[in-house]
């Protein structure tokens, strides 16, 4: 996915700006805002001259795979943007999980947001062990890969985002880690929780909440099921 450009349409500046930090300057506190992201200069040219789009569709063929995205650009999801990326070097990252009884696969679906870009993630997993845990053994790869992405690109601070409280609980204490994999995940976490501020945060699943939303498709994606196609980076395992 091309990187992103925010069109100011009321602001202390109008105009189109490359990065979110430029956006967040001519809009916050300002009464009215009135802005969006695009990941064409073509459509944030369009919205400022008045006119409307509600979904910008990027679509590309690999190795005879459709890929497709559909990037929503209301102003809701710019503001959740906004919130989970407070600054430039913070990274958030939206995980969750997916179980498929009949495979017995599941999977994890990841969204990252750091310095005005947006990755999106996802991945499926063949262990039976692990698979016991149904879409929870999902959700703890995808927190356990935010963190190793985060890692290697030396972010000094990372907000995970997700809806089941065991990937905050097992981490900090509050729950024993009795499985293999939860005991691998929290060991994980001790690994790395001296390399960068790590913060958990919890959403509430399936409530509308768009990036909680997105991970939740692309994990379905990754098993091959749910409505939506997106467009994907290769994995962090």
């Amino acid at each position: 996915m091309g990187k992103k450009v925010y069109a100011v349409r009321k602001g202390r500046k109008i105009g189109i700006f490359a990065t979110w930090a430029e956006c967040q300057k001519q809009t916050t506190g300002f009464s009215g805002a009135e802005f969006k992201s695009f990941t064409t200069r073509a459509g944030a040219e369009a919205y400022l001259a008045g006119e409307e789009e509600n979904n910008v569709f990027v679509e590309s063929q690999n190795d005879g795979v459709l890929e497709s995205k559909v990037e929503m650009a209301g102003n809701a999801a710019l503001e959740q943007e906004s919130k989970a990326q407070a600054d430039d070097e913070t990274m958030a990252a939206y995980v969750d999980g997916s179980f498929d009884k009949i495979s017995g696969d599941f999977s994890c679906g990841m969204v990252i947001l750091y310095q005005g870009q947006e990755k999106l993630f996802c991945h499926r997993f063949q262990d039976k062990e692990l698979a016991q845990m149904h879409n929870v053994a999902g959700e703890i790869k995808g927190a356990e890969a935010a963190m190793r992405y985060a890692v290697a690109r030396q972010v000094k601070h990372l907000v995970i985002y997700h809806d089941y409280e065991g990937i905050a609980k097992w981490c900090n204490g509050a729950w024993k880690a009795n499985k293999e994999g939860t005991k691998a995940y929290q060991s994980y976490y001790q690994s790395v929780r001296n390399k960068l501020k790590i913060e958990f945060v919890k959403v509430k699943g399936h409530s509308n909440d768009h990036y909680n939303d997105m991970a939740d498709g692309l994990a379905k994606q990754a098993l091959g099921i749910g409505g939506n196609i997106y467009r994907t980076e290769k994995f962090v395992l």
